[in-house]
């Protein structure tokens, strides 16, 4: 279990959910053990075992069949940009006796373990693999820093969401927003063209409903843009709280990444910031929630009309057409609701929620904590 936690509080499934085909240099228990006892922080840990992730696919078959007797391949360290120089890379090299030797390439040609057995793959995406033991890397094991403090609202009124970060910063949700950075966090900042013209309604809302407006443009996780479109689906949000959904559904359009609300559907237009983990992406339009607005009268086309009487006749028409029901009466309509609009209180079926990452994460993950186990 300690093992399971180690590799979770490393944070490794948004930087393996970037990729589609890489090779896990698993070691046993021992060789973790070794690992935990040089007492590293939280960030060399990550460093260390992003070294063991290969960025290519390598199979028992491949392994013994390498072109010229040896291979260089990158690993996860190299590619986040925390290895400095090559110190990302490492060596695989055929040797006697059928055996196959790994070694950082700023090892001096040392090889530092060998191919034990094949765990399991999946054929040209994801193979794991046990090594004799944890590849040696000072790069990797030096001190990573601690996170440091990110300014979103500088981050988005740079790249074109000034009055989005401005309305944040004078609200008690920009808290709620810096609180989940360092844990993860995405934010969809719509452009300042939209925000500008949704400001008179905005400014309609409540205290309570410009907080729970602002924080509904940010989920608590990171989502980097390959996996919102692999995730499609029903998202909570930074303002979801209990019988109050406050969700939205991410769907793809074509290449596009859409956020649909039961009122308005918004598309991804840049990428501002993407970079576990935070995500900063540019919307089209300010989502707006059911919770605080009412839908239009119209959102839908309306059944095609029944054919009239002609104009000319002289006699009505025997029938008259059934005026649609009137709507029932807002009793639960939200208090924030600004003026003009008709609140849309269908009941929302879809009960599920999903925060998935890329398809590959979750098998290896818990290939790799399976393997820790034995």
């Amino acid at each position: 279990m300690q093992l399971r936690q180690v590799a979770t509080a490393a944070a490794l499934a948004p930087e393996i959910n970037r990729r589609e085909t890489i090779t896990v240099c698993a070691v046993d228990n021992a060789g973790m053990s070794d690992l935990l006892s040089k007492h590293l922080n939280i960030g060399a840990i990550k460093n260390v075992l992003s070294l063991h992730v290969l960025l290519d696919y390598f199979d028992s078959k491949k392994l013994h069949q390498i072109t010229d007797g040896t291979a260089l391949a990158a690993t996860m360290f190299q590619a986040t940009g925390s290895a400095p120089g090559s110190a990302g890379f490492v060596n695989i090299t055929d040797l006697k006796g059928g055996k196959v030797g790994f070694a950082p390439q700023d090892n001096g040609g040392v090889v530092s373990a060998t191919f034990v057995k094949p765990v399991e793959a999946i054929p040209y995406n994801i193979s794991v693999i046990q090594i004799s033991s944890i590849l040696p890397s000072p790069e990797a094991e030096a001190p990573a820093p601690g996170p440091s403090q990110t300014n979103i609202t500088a981050l988005m009124s740079a790249h074109g969401c000034k009055v989005f970060a401005e309305t944040l910063l004078a609200n008690p949700a920009e808290q709620t927003f810096e609180d989940n950075v360092e844990s993860g966090l995405t934010i969809f900042c719509p452009g300042d063209d939209a925000m500008k013209s949704f400001m008179p309604k905005y400014k309609n809302l409540t205290a309570a409903g410009k907080q729970s407006l602002l924080e509904y443009h940010g989920i608590p996780v990171y989502q980097s843009l390959a996996g919102l479109k692999s995730s499609n689906g029903l998202t909570n949000t930074l303002a979801t709280d209990g019988a109050s959904k406050f969700d939205f559904t991410v769907q793809n359009d074509g290449t596009d990444v859409t956020i649909i609300t039961k009122i308005v559907t918004a598309k991804i237009l840049n990428t501002l910031v993407d970079e576990q983990p935070l995500a900063i992406y540019e919307l089209n339009k300010v989502l707006m929630p059911k919770e605080l607005f009412k839908a239009a009268l119209s959102p839908t086309p309306a059944p095609a009309p029944a054919p009239e009487a002609d104009a000319a006749s002289p006699k009505p028409s025997k029938k008259k057409h059934k005026s649609p029901p009137a709507p029932a009466a807002p009793s639960d309509s939200p208090a924030d609701a600004p003026d003009g609009d008709v609140a849309d209180q269908t009941t929302d079926s879809n009960g599920a929620v999903r925060f998935e990452g890329g398809r590959f994460v979750g098998v290896i993950l818990s290939l790799w904590f399976a393997f820790l186990q034995l």
